[in-house]
């Protein structure tokens, strides 16, 4: 019988609970840019270009230590990502831009109702009195808005003195497959708003600090690291250099979601009920990817993750596949009509494969990449992943612009280590590790240490291992 586990439910309520936690010691932000210039100067003259509508607020605290109270964030985009025990910086006034772009989403694709502006590619852009010259972009992890990066990554490269921008990727939601009028216009839409917020964001930084950004710097966790993939292959020139946070791949001819996902949903209830065919559902689960050694995490995922992912995704490429009904039945048992856990990438019509192409990675990056990558991940499962995308670069004759690191005991999101905190490690500090050597690595020529699979120090504590993430041996 797989062994019992704690479930750990973030509500927002939770998340803003989570910011008590004590503040770290963070490098102090360099000296204000411009020398004498006052709190929020020339928030009178900042224009997103291209945009809609926008909101300019000068802020005392743009971390989420402020910004939960002042309304200039939304815990529930971010609950769930993040340890318990994760601190937040204080110290970082400037000026806030909330907006969207223009958007042509049905209403029944569910928009963005943050600000009560029910309007999808909604952004935001922080501009930090004492600047650093950089600016960080990201697009949201999953399906979530515009602010889900803000614990996670935010906090951290504002705390730094980078400006910081984000997008809700153009479509929010379980039902973001509405948005478009052909399968894979949805996902293809993340792809341009985040090459339209970046280059709405280096003119805003100029806007504000008479010069343009000395570095741009591409980040995101799981669809956000996609994007990030995407962006250094297909748009180098905005940007000087990106880290990959477990980013989703997509490939025509898979691996991808919809590959290893129907194996999951057909296995895992056969292995969780302890029956004679157990063993052979095991097998199956490790054949479609998942590593031995996350058992204890298939009853979360599956709970939570593995069905509504595969239905709203192989919906969004592949809308045919159950007819009239919309993304599938949830947990429905194999051999029912239209029945996601039969669902059979490869015998699917050449159309399907075509839109997955639409937004297919290549590995042909322009600009130098780290990736990491966990290796107890039930979600995005490594070997289907990042080590496929790793190997693309190298075949694409890019692999001098890569890092990849393998975090021994990371998973798919960082909540679940506090509930369990023997066998997991947080990807938070690994994330920062890898930004920081990408700073060297750009901006110094100091190149990250090989690629590897960084372990995780089983004596290590808690405390430890969520300010720590060696990346070199």
């Amino acid at each position: 019988m797989p062994p019992a586990i704690r479930y750990v439910t973030v509500t927002a309520a939770a998340a803003v609970a989570l910011l008590a936690s004590a503040l770290p010691a963070f490098p102090a932000p360099p000296a204000a840019t411009g020398g004498a210039e006052a709190h929020c100067a020339r928030r009178a003259h900042l224009r997103v270009p291209g945009a809609e509508h926008q909101q300019v607020d000068c802020l005392e605290e743009l971390t989420t230590a402020g910004t939960v109270a002042s309304g200039h964030t939304d815990p529930a985009d971010w609950a769930g990502l993040t340890p318990r025990d994760l601190s937040v910086p204080t110290g970082v006034p400037g000026i806030q831009i909330d907006g969207y772009f223009p958007d042509t989403a049905a209403p029944a694709a569910l928009p963005n109702t943050n600000h009560g502006w029910n309007h999808d590619a909604q952004f935001v852009i922080r501009l930090p009195d004492r600047w650093n010259g950089g600016l960080v972009v990201a697009g949201s992890p999953g399906v979530r808005e515009q602010y889900a990066n803000d614990r996670a990554i935010g906090d951290w490269v504002l705390s730094r003195g980078y400006a910081f921008a984000a997008t809700d990727k153009g479509n929010t939601g379980v039902a973001f497959h509405r948005d478009g009028q052909a399968p894979g216009d949805a996902v293809a839409e993340w792809n341009s708003r985040v090459t339209e917020l970046t280059r709405a964001a280096r003119a805003v930084v100029a806007q504000r600090y008479h010069r343009a950004p000395s570095r741009t710097l591409a980040t995101g966790m799981s669809n956000g690291g996609y994007l990030v993939r995407w962006q250094l292959e297909n748009h180098p020139e905005l940007y000087d250099g990106g880290v990959d946070w477990e980013g989703t791949l997509w490939r025509a001819d898979g691996p991808n979601l919809l590959t290893f996902l129907p194996p999951a949903l057909t296995a895992y209830p056969a292995y969780a009920a302890d029956g004679p065919g157990a063993g052979q559902a095991h097998e199956a689960m490790l054949a479609a990817g998942f590593p031995a050694g996350s058992e204890f995490l298939w009853a979360f995922h599956h709970s939570y993750y593995w069905d509504l992912t595969q239905r709203i995704y192989r919906e969004e490429f592949d809308p045919g596949f159950d007819g009239p009904t919309e993304a599938g039945t949830p947990f429905c048992a194999p051999g029912t009509p239209a029945c996601d856990a039969d669902y059979a990438y490869t015998d699917r019509p050449a159309e399907v494969r075509r839109a997955v192409r639409r937004v297919a990675l290549t590995g042909r990056i322009g600009k130098p990449l780290i990736t990491l990558h966990g290796t107890l991940d039930v979600l995005l499962p490594i070997s289907r992943d990042s080590d496929v995308y790793a190997e693309m670069v190298r075949r694409a004759g890019r692999g001098d612009l890569l890092r990849y690191y393998r975090i021994e005991g990371g998973t798919h999101v960082d909540s679940l280590v506090d509930a369990f905190p023997d066998r997991l490690r947080p990807l938070t500090p690994c994330h920062r590790a890898a930004f920081t050597a990408l700073e060297d690595w750009i901006g110094r020529g100091v190149r990250p240490p090989l690629g590897r699979t960084v372990p995780r120090d089983p004596s290590a504590t808690p405390a430890a291992l969520l300010t720590s993430c060696p990346l070199g041996s």
